[in-house]
């Protein structure tokens, strides 16, 4: 099995490395790949030095998967080329999560789509896996009709460049800056460009997402506020179903949930935090309690590190799943 990371210098592909070490990923060979600046420049995995390769390259080396984590206009111009020659690509991008004739994939809810055709395979964006993980029980139980989310999300969502901004407002340096704005001591209602509807394009993705992956009858709205925090997304979900529910039945239907940790006991101030979630690939989910201003409605917290479950690891869980399947 050869397996191609795009984009192994970034963020994003250095977790990605960590996670097919701790899970024990079947390869045979290995490629790391990165745009032509990296190329020579050499990476350690598992104890072996590799070196950088170009693009060109690695789709000549015609890889049997490749995990892109390398931004939408590199997928948009590579993944087709990688395609063509018998790769089977799983993108993190946001380029191909709408594309109709693309599936957009959290495993633990919609593998089972998956075909040997699917040469471009889309990874769904970070806050949107980890709600939609949480929510997925609870649909095929309830029925939802509406969810209403705000989000506070790491500024590891937005890459290096944001995590240094931070670093220097810290240490009082001024430098080049991620956001318009300080993020230091502050809370920007502001994740990605804002869209003719006045939304963000992060907040559309919630909505969209969340319609393609569950149901397109699910309505969603949406608010995304970075905040100087590190360690994974955090999500205020108020959900609206078609019929009741009991407060005990939700926790367990969540606990039973592949990949969600339930974690409410206001007894002992336990609750997830995205403290608490870093490094670890699990969607934790607390604060499960009605909504008493309405019929049928219930809140919840969900955190999760937005650079595991909610890129890394899902992309590998989607390849853990061809394999096992055979649609490789």
């Amino acid at each position: 099995m050869k397996v191609a990371v795009v984009g192994a210098t970034g963020m994003v592909g250095e977790v990605m490395l960590r996670v097919l070490e701790e899970r024990n990923f079947p390869f045979t060979e290995l490629l790391l790949v990165a745009s032509e600046r990296s190329v020579g420049k050499e990476m350690e995995f598992k104890g072996k030095t590799y070196s950088i390769i170009g693009l060109q390259t690695a789709v000549e080396a015609k890889p049997d998967i490749a995990i892109f984590s390398a931004g939408g206009d590199t997928s948009l111009d590579w993944a087709p080329k990688f395609a063509e020659v018998g790769t089977t690509v799983i993108d993190n991008s946001s380029a191909w999560r709408m594309d109709p004739t693309k599936k957009l994939v959290v495993p633990e809810i919609n593998a089972e789509s998956l075909t040997k055709e699917d040469k471009i395979i889309a990874n769904p964006n970070c806050s949107t896996i980890q709600m939609v993980l949480a929510l997925s029980p609870l649909h095929k139980t309830y029925g939802i009709n509406r969810v209403v989310v705000s989000t506070y999300q790491s500024i590891t969502g937005t890459g290096v460049k944001a995590v240094r901004q931070l670093e220097n407002e810290y240490a009082g340096v001024k430098d080049e800056m991620a956001y318009p704005y300080p993020i230091h001591r502050n809370a920007l209602p502001h994740c990605d460009v804002f869209e003719d509807n006045g939304y963000t394009k992060e907040e559309m993705k919630l909505t969209r997402e969340t319609k393609k992956i569950l149901d397109n009858n699910i309505n969603v709205t949406a608010t995304a506020v970075r905040i100087p925090v590190v360690g994974g997304h955090s999500e205020a979900v108020n959900i609206e179903f078609d019929n009741d529910f009991e407060l005990g039945e939700v926790r367990r239907l969540l606990s039973e949930t592949p990949g969600v940790t339930v974690q409410d006991n206001p007894d002992t101030n336990t609750y997830p935090m995205p403290i608490y979630a870093e490094g670890k690939n699990d969607v934790f989910v607390g604060r499960i309690r009605r909504d008493e201003s309405q019929p049928n409605t219930l809140n919840m917290w969900i955190v999760a590190d937005n650079l595991r479950k909610g890129a890394a690891t899902n992309a590998v869980q989607i390849a853990e799943y061809l394999i096992a399947n055979d649609l490789i």
